[in-house]
């Protein structure tokens, strides 16, 4: 098999490895255990408090911009009140914190502590250095951070901002296609790749007739059929945006080097099953985020 096809192919797992390893503490009680003493205590604004809190006390219109599929209507009820409740700096405390105390209670304290997670802290953090700012927000506002000390919540740092890298290059190819973010969100969920709607509608807090108009845009561009199913035109557009993301997210994984980057995508694979295995992630979603090690017999 051709050698920069098998690069490629580990940089796209390990690109899918850290952005599960990021989604961790939103699948524990850590996080909203640590925001429950200023009163935050729906999912969506423990969320934000994690995610959001990299940008600062910005408007909701911020926010909603940069995260994309998330409905404005969702993050505009709980920004800018959520900073009243607690500071973007005080919220990033409480991450670390979560982070730490999930990532140590499910891996265990043998492998936080062990010099294969140091290593590939450091890798990822190469890979996380090397990333493009221009037009990446969240990119940015979380390279800005100091890089933590304990080596396990570094190599989650890392992750996120890797996760973001690539997230904003997304959001920008989206764009380019004139997809709105509840148009991504129809096109994923009606692939075999997506996740259920019933799982990711109200998540993002999108109602049922927003779905609709999505769907019907999408409908008039021949991109999803009457029963709403991708058509193929639909499923190349998802296959070149996906194709595209991939290409605008290469300089992270170019500065590693494919060996380094096979290894970090290997290690990080591995620790988010480990993971998945101490039931971190809801039994519908642990395909998604934690696929068996079968992704690497194409490789």
């Amino acid at each position: 098999m051709d050698q920069q096809y098998r690069n490629y192919g580990y940089a796209r797992h390990c690109a899918q490895a850290v952005n599960a390893l990021h989604s961790i503490p939103y699948f524990t009680a850590d996080l909203a255990d640590e925001v429950a003493p200023f009163g935050i205590t729906d999912h969506s604004s423990v969320y934000l408090a994690g995610r959001a809190s990299a940008l600062g006390p910005v408007d909701p219109a911020v926010v909603a911009a940069v995260f994309n599929s998330f409905a404005p209507r969702l993050i505009s009820e709980r920004i800018p009140t959520l900073w009243d409740q607690i500071s973007p700096e005080r919220a990033l405390r409480a991450r670390e914190n979560a982070v730490a105390a999930a990532l140590e209670r499910l891996l265990g304290t043998g492998i936080v502590r062990s010099a294969e997670l140091s290593e590939a802290a450091k890798l990822a953090t190469v890979a996380a250095q090397a990333g493009a700012l221009p037009g990446r927000p969240l990119y940015a506002a979380n390279s800005a951070l100091d890089l933590p000390e304990r080596p396990h919540v570094a190599l989650w740092h890392a992750a996120t901002v890797l996760r973001e890298h690539r997230g904003d290059g997304h959001v920008a190819v989206l764009d380019h296609f004139e997809l709105t973010g509840v148009d991504s969100l129809v096109i994923d969920c009606s692939s075999s790749h997506g996740m259920a709607k019933e799982i990711v509608m109200p998540m993002r807090g999108w109602t049922e007739d927003e779905w609709s108009a999505g769907r019907e845009r999408l409908a008039d561009r021949g991109l999803v059929d009457a029963g709403g199913e991708l058509t193929p035109r639909g499923a190349a557009l998802r296959d070149e945006v996906e194709a595209e993301t991939g290409r605008l997210d290469r300089r992270p994984y170019e500065a590693l080097g494919p060996a380094n980057v096979e290894r970090l995508a290997r290690y990080v694979h591995r620790t988010v099953g480990i993971a998945a295995d101490a039931g971190v992630f809801p039994p519908p979603l642990r395909g998604f985020f934690a696929p068996t090690a079968d992704v690497w017999n194409a490789l």
